[in-house]
């Protein structure tokens, strides 16, 4: 079991990673936790790397890689989206939507995603979405519309949609693009347990689907969302 200040910590890293996509610096952890010396940051990473909650990467600096997280975190650290809101405009879908915001930046739309059953992969770009550049932080994003209502209780509604930045690995309870067999994209929060996999959606209608590992590539995960009317 972790201490309070441990979990604290944990806490402030996942949710910074997800932010940004790096860690924070141990300046920013100790403010964060109220303490007079980064020596007590120091002692509480120690102690998650010895309870095999994150590893230290060597060689690189600021570089803390989260394995997973307790199940109370889990839980609380479901996906809020980040919404931006805006008229639907009167344009085919080959038309960029627009974002007014300053320093948005264009991402590519690569069709399709499915918050249901499973639809086929997706790999061509169709059109691009303007998003502003704090929504993505570090690392390669794209965008995709979303279709189906599996994932309406963690806020992500048919017709909206969703940022991803790319990666190939995910955390327990973290929202992914999941390539399953190589043939059918969705948009599910991932859990892993040994060697199993689970698609869980995030509405009661729909059950949680379990996959062999070798049956499942993360594609992406879930930074944030665009609604349109």
């Amino acid at each position: 079991m972790l201490t309070k200040k441990q979990l604290d910590l944990l806490e402030f890293i996942h949710k910074r990673m997800q932010r940004d996509g790096v860690p924070p610096s141990f300046d920013e952890m100790k403010e964060a936790l109220d303490l007079r010396s980064k020596s007590g940051i120091h002692r509480l990473i120690t102690a998650l790397e010895e309870r095999g909650f994150i590893r230290r990467l060597a060689h690189r600096a600021r570089a803390l890689e989260i394995i997973k997280l307790p199940e109370a975190l889990e839980q609380k650290a479901g996906f809020s989206p980040r919404v931006i809101e805006g008229d639907r405009p009167d344009s085919t879908p080959s038309k960029a939507l627009s974002v007014e915001a300053s320093g948005a930046i264009e991402l590519p739309v690569m069709g399709r995603i499915a918050a249901g059953v499973p639809i086929a992969a997706i790999s061509e770009v169709s059109h691009n979405v303007a998003v502003p550049q704090s929504m993505v932080g570090a690392g390669e994003h794209y965008a995709l519309e979303v279709k189906g209502d599996s994932m309406i209780d963690a806020g992500i509604n048919d017709g909206d949609v969703v940022i991803i930045r790319e990666t190939r690995t995910a955390d327990n309870g973290e929202i992914v693009v999941a390539l399953v067999e190589d043939e059918e994209a969705t948009l599910k929060r991932y859990r892993r347990s040994g060697n199993t996999i689970a698609l869980e959606a995030a509405n009661p209608a729909y059950e949680t689907r379990l996959f062999r590992d070798d049956q499942v590539k993360v594609q992406g995960r879930l930074v944030g969302l665009i609604r349109t009317y």
